[in-house]
């Protein structure tokens, strides 16, 4: 091995780990908020475009107590390049990342999404809340509509669904029975688009 693959190797590894500790960080915060309980959901953040690799968080792991060592360096299928387990859903953050552009992909199991999932399967529709300003439109006079796709164990189906569901100034989808996608340019905005989303979803929820 030559010295500048050994140059290379390492600062992957060292990008690796802070892209773990950046993970680990926010899901400590939406596991304290109940989203992500026991070992559910998960979490990547793009470290290269070309060749696409992703850091994603390892499978089986309590989202609550995630060090940096917990993730997994993937390529731009979701694949493993190098040791450990991603997250079996890793194959859909890859996705979501070839088609938005995304920086960094959030999923978490919240119960407002499954109640509207079930209740609203064509999607569900929000206007003229100040809340939607949080998804990037300049005024709260403004209709989206968050789509809701049929879940699969198939990524490459849910995939396929997901794209076909992909709606403007809609930066998330709410897969049925299961929980939220929402990706941003980074781990910062990925978050604080995720956090709106839920909000909207839990006052939907509340209007019945």
């Amino acid at each position: 091995m030559t010295a500048e693959t050994t140059d290379e190797t390492t600062a992957s590894a060292v990008e690796l780990e802070e892209a773990g500790a950046v993970l680990a960080a926010e899901a400590a915060r939406f596991a304290s908020f109940g989203w992500m309980r026991g070992t559910s959901g998960n979490l990547s953040l793009v470290l290269a475009r070309d060749p696409l690799r992703l850091a994603v968080t390892a499978s089986g792991r309590d989202k609550g107590e995630l060090t940096p060592s917990d993730v997994v360096l993937t390529d731009g299928e979701g694949a493993a390049v190098g040791p450990g387990r991603p997250s079996a859903e890793a194959a859909l953050h890859a996705r979501v990342v070839r088609l938005t552009g995304a920086g960094a992909v959030v999923h978490v199991h919240t119960v407002a999404s499954v109640v509207m999932g079930q209740r609203s399967p064509a999607g569900i529709a929000f206007e003229n809340l100040e809340m939607l300003k949080g998804l990037g439109h300049p005024t709260h006079e403004v209709s989206v509509t968050l789509p809701v796709i049929e879940n699969s164990q198939d990524m490459a189906v849910l995939g396929d669904r997901l794209e076909a569901a992909l709606r403007p100034g809609m930066p998330a989808v709410v897969v049925a029975g299961h929980g939220i996608y929402v990706w941003g340019a980074d781990p910062r905005e990925a978050r604080h688009r995720a956090e709106v989303v839920e909000w909207l979803l839990e006052l939907a929820a509340a209007r019945g």
